[in-house]
């Protein structure tokens, strides 16, 4: 009898399916991409995932498993199509998934907010995007006893994973929206299965708001280059390899809203006596690269023909020869030629020196920007360098500065503000962890204050919120000095050590993709949240000209008062954002409908 009932539970097993298993061990929770959760801290988040964007936006949000009451291996993770109730559909080729990998930050960054410990971010795609094919565990095998062990596979990949009871797991999910799809809400769900016919599954609500983002950056940007490529994946940097993976380092600036820097490769040549070589091959191979990945910014190399000797024993210091003075000159002139030729000069600058802390570097600020405006007047010359002088004697550089880049922890609204007056633009940047110099001057009101600094050991906020602050202050770009600077161990101790000191993600926004087998890079949470950001700057931009700036900074100044006063909420950033969103709509209806009465 007893081998009678097992029999008929087989077969009632074998017919039906295994029973599905209830969310008691497993539980799936949405959280929005500003979030972080720890790998074994209590699961949080919605019942279900809830984004709104734009048109030609990339949104995101992450889907947290959790194992409740046991240990549990997930073994595949999808999400459908997004489709609203007419029909109109968000294929599954505009979503992609990542597994958000935990690192670790071993000691703290100087005046870090959060401690030690594990942090996600490390985005590993589930698909390879150099194959198209999902990353495949490393494993070992031997075909026949006695043969050669044979290894395949990768030691990081997206699933299968393992989650013991308590830990979680989050899943990083971006959706692009079309500019061609349909205003309305779209529905679908992220279904998650572990072994043993474990599954659940979280509704997917997107509502696309209507309106469309530039394909381009707005807000101007400079983020270094990549030249420790050639480290990381141990390539010559003049190597056909090497100039691969940096068009896939571009790429993913471009896909994050970023410029990418320009490959030199691409330039024109430049000739003994200024002028430039414009080789066709060359020419046509800059036009893809700024069409593909819709390049807003163009930096013009400094001029090869000189160099400000760094002695000072005499005025030699500051002094151009006359014959390399003509050179440059020839060189700027033809450059910004070639440039307006093709349209692209309405953006270009001159990055000229980087953090002139010396009186003789102010002295040779005045030198090079002289040489590039007597040239071409048009031309602006970027410099490193706070609105104000850090030292009263000092020269006035003024007159050789269109772009003036401070320390976020330099800005002083009222110099700024008095540049921007005479026709000056200001950039933004952030290096290490510094406050304010005694020199500022407001220096008694900031000197204990701190600025968004950018490091893993902090809220992801702190990376979506300087373009809100710059465009409270009326700044127009933004400078990192790079997103691959060398760290200690890019997955195990992703540290910029200096002088002892640890700026745990500083100067580094990209991880290499060795261990996933990418040759190329990895994202991180970071750098989508500084995309973000850039999205959010758009909003900006496209109100500021249905209604004016005054309506855009009462909104703004709900999440970023001041490069020392700004929040560390989402929701505020969401609901700021669902306000642009709002404004835009309302202020294009009105115009709309105007436009109706008129005709």
């Amino acid at each position: 009898m007893k081998d009678k009932i097992l029999f008929v539970m087989a077969l009632y097993i074998f017919i039906l399916g295994s029973p599905a298993h209830s969310a008691e061990e497993l539980r799936l929770t949405a959280l929005n991409s500003m979030e972080r959760i720890g790998q074994n801290q209590g699961p949080y988040g919605a019942s279900k995932v809830e984004i709104k964007s734009a048109k030609n936006e990339v949104e995101s949000f992450q889907v947290v498993v959790a194992a409740m009451s046991e240990n549990i291996k997930v073994t595949k993770v999808e999400i459908s199509d997004l489709i609203t109730k007419n029909g109109a559909k968000i294929g599954k080729d505009n979503i992609k998934l990542f597994r958000a990998e935990y690192v670790r930050v071993r000691r703290s960054t100087p005046r870090a907010e959060l401690g030690p410990g594990l942090y996600t971010d490390p985005l590993v795609p589930f698909i390879n995007p150099l194959t198209g094919k999902p990353i495949e565990p490393r494993r070992q095998f031997r075909e026949r006893w006695g043969e050669p062990i044979t290894t395949v596979g990768h030691e990081m990949y997206a699933v299968p994973f393992e989650l013991f009871k308590g830990q979680n797991q989050p899943i990083w999910v971006d959706v692009y929206v079309p500019k061609n799809v349909p205003t309305g809400i779209y529905k679908g769900k992220c279904t998650v299965t572990a072994a043993g016919g474990i599954s659940d599954q979280i509704p997917v609500i997107l509502t696309v708001w209507d309106f469309t983002l530039p394909d381009g950056p707005t807000h101007r940007n400079h983020l270094g280059g990549f030249y420790n490529i050639s480290r990381y994946f141990n390539v010559k940097r003049d190597s056909e390899r090497f100039k691969q993976i940096e068009m896939r380092y571009c790429q993913a600036m471009a896909e994050n809203r970023i410029n990418p820097p320009i490959p030199r490769r691409l330039l024109p040549k430049v000739n003994s006596d200024g002028s430039l070589n414009i080789i066709p091959e060359r020419h046509k191979a800059l036009k893809e690269f700024i069409d593909r990945f819709h390049v807003t910014d163009f930096e013009i190399p400094r001029a090869p023909f000189f160099s400000l000797p760094r002695s000072t024993s005499n005025d030699n210091y500051k002094r151009i020869p006359p014959a390399a003075a003509e050179k440059a000159k020839r060189y700027y002139r033809q450059y910004y030629d070639y440039l307006k030729k093709n349209g692209w000069e309405k953006r270009a600058y001159i990055y000229m020196l980087d953090e002139p802390n010396l009186r003789e570097n102010y002295e040779q600020v005045l030198v090079l920007g002289r040489l590039v405006h007597e040239a071409v007047p048009q031309l602006k010359c970027l410099i490193v360098e706070q609105t104000y002088l850090q030292n009263p004697s000092w020269p006035d550089i003024d007159p050789a500065v269109d772009i003036w880049c401070p320390l976020w922890s330099f800005i002083d609204e009222k110099t700024i503000n008095e540049k921007i007056a005479h026709g000056d633009e200001v950039w933004s940047y952030t290096a290490l962890v510094q406050r304010s110099p005694r020199y500022h001057p407001e220096y008694e009101t900031v000197k204990g204050l701190d600025p968004p600094y950018w490091h893993l050991d902090r809220p992801l906020t702190v990376y979506r919120v300087p373009t809100w602050i710059n465009r409270r202050y009326n700044i127009t770009g933004l400078l990192y000095w790079t997103t691959i600077t060398t760290v200690i161990e890019p997955w195990l101790n992703p540290a910029f050590s200096h002088y002892g000191i640890h700026f745990n993600g500083g100067g580094f926004l990209f991880y290499p993709g060795l261990p996933c087998g990418i040759e190329g890079p990895v994202c991180s949470m970071r750098i989508k949240n500084l995309r973000d950001g850039m999205e959010d700057y758009e909003y900006f931009a496209i109100l500021e000209k249905l209604t004016g700036k005054e309506v855009v900074k009462k909104i703004v100044n709900t999440v970023a008062p001041s490069w020392w006063n700004f929040s560390k909420d989402p929701d505020k950033f969401l609901t700021a954002r669902e306000k642009l969103a709002e404004q835009i709509l309302t202020r294009k209806r009105r115009n709309k409908n105007q436009s109706t009465k008129s005709f």
